[in-house]
């Protein structure tokens, strides 16, 4: 291909953002022309939400050819379920969290087949992104899959989720201000070429979400905006080749939490603390941060998680590691001293950690 040549990108054919989705899905995927599918629900579902898409999917005519509950994101598990699937199936359905998710997503790209993305929590844009994060030799790694052929979000399910998956996908989304800072950075230091149009894409997305009025967290307009703002960040991804319209160093400090913990937060949860915390770094839009989080209540959620800061001490110092291919500004030892010396002097830090 010469450098002239268009770009060819994937986006979602279906994108459904709306209470009673699941009601509708039979008629949105009749619509495409879908007749035979294969459903994977996540742990306990089929009874909370199961018989209600079977329902919808019989009164469309579209067949289920095999439907069950997953509960793991071994990839070994999944290549194996993989390539059991008839070969009639026309399109793989994953419902439920971000394992289901990632499994199903999976299974649909190695069968080369179109999968469907039915997320009943808004906890974060790993629903419309277009890799999977899978065990892999014992080990979590991200993997690349393929963006969503469809995704059918039903608001009213994702409201009746617990609060603190609205925080996580709230810390998600805010994290793009910082993540578009970094990857700018990264080309000044010559690391990296930004995509100008994947760049638009991301930053309408999140000042388009931060700039949404709402009285409460379940406000149906705010929950439309942050799954779409979700979505197009996936798109982002897309257009770009990687992920770095959506991921820059808060994420590599919510990876390199993942390996020091036990058992880590939510990633959206630890990803806005580190957002908030790189903003400062960055010293670049802390103050719009900082409202979002206050107004939202994420401050008042993540204020009672007993977080312990020296973890996140750690995670600074391990960041660059995680993927050194990069050059965030935690890829350099002043700005990695820097945001070690916020950790413990920003008064909205401070009481996260009750210091």
């Amino acid at each position: 291909m010469n450098k002239f040549s268009a770009n060819h990108i994937a986006i979602p054919t279906i994108l459904k953002v709306e209470p009673n989705a699941l009601e509708h899905i039979g008629i949105y995927l009749k619509d495409c022309d879908f007749k035979k599918v294969v459903i994977y629900f996540g742990n306990g579902l089929i009874d909370m939400f199961g018989y209600r898409v079977l329902d919808a999917l019989r009164e469309a005519n579209i067949e289920v050819l095999e439907y069950c509950e997953l509960d793991t994101v071994d990839i070994d598990d999944i290549i194996d379920l993989a390539f059991g699937l008839p070969n009639s199936t026309q399109a793989v359905i994953g419902l439920g969290g971000g394992k289901v998710i990632d499994a199903a997503k999976y299974i649909g790209f190695l069968r080369k087949l179109p999968f469907i993305s039915v997320p009943t929590s808004s906890s974060s844009d790993g629903f419309s992104s277009a890799s999977a994060s899978l065990i892999v030799n014992g080990r979590r790694n991200s993997v690349p899959a393929r963006l969503a052929y469809g995704i059918i979000v039903d608001t009213a399910v994702i409201k009746s989720a617990p609060e603190k998956f609205l925080y996580s996908g709230i810390g998600d989304m805010i994290s793009k201000i910082t993540a578009l800072y970094d990857w700018k950075f990264e080309e000044a230091h010559g690391a990296a070429q930004v995509n100008d149009f994947a760049f638009m894409i991301a930053k309408k997305a999140v000042n388009s979400f931060v700039r949404t009025p709402f009285h409460s967290v379940h406000d149906d307009l705010f929950l439309k905006e942050l799954l779409d703002s979700l979505a197009m960040s996936g798109i982002a991804n897309e257009i770009a080749g990687s992920s770095a319209p959506t991921s820059g160093g808060e994420h590599l400090i919510s990876h390199a939490l993942d390996k020091i913990l036990e058992a880590p937060q939510l990633h959206g949860i630890q990803v806005g603390i580190a957002t908030y915390l790189m903003s400062r770094v960055h010293d670049h839009r802390y103050q719009r941060v900082n409202t979002v989080f206050t107004d939202t209540g994420f401050w008042d959620y993540v204020a009672t998680l007993n977080l312990n800061v020296e973890d996140y001490e750690k995670a600074i110092d391990l960041a660059p590691s995680i993927k050194p291919f990069r050059h965030t500004y935690l890829h350099e030892e002043e700005y990695r001293t820097l945001a070690k010396k916020i950790l413990t002097e920003d008064d909205a830090l401070k009481a996260v950690f009750h210091l």
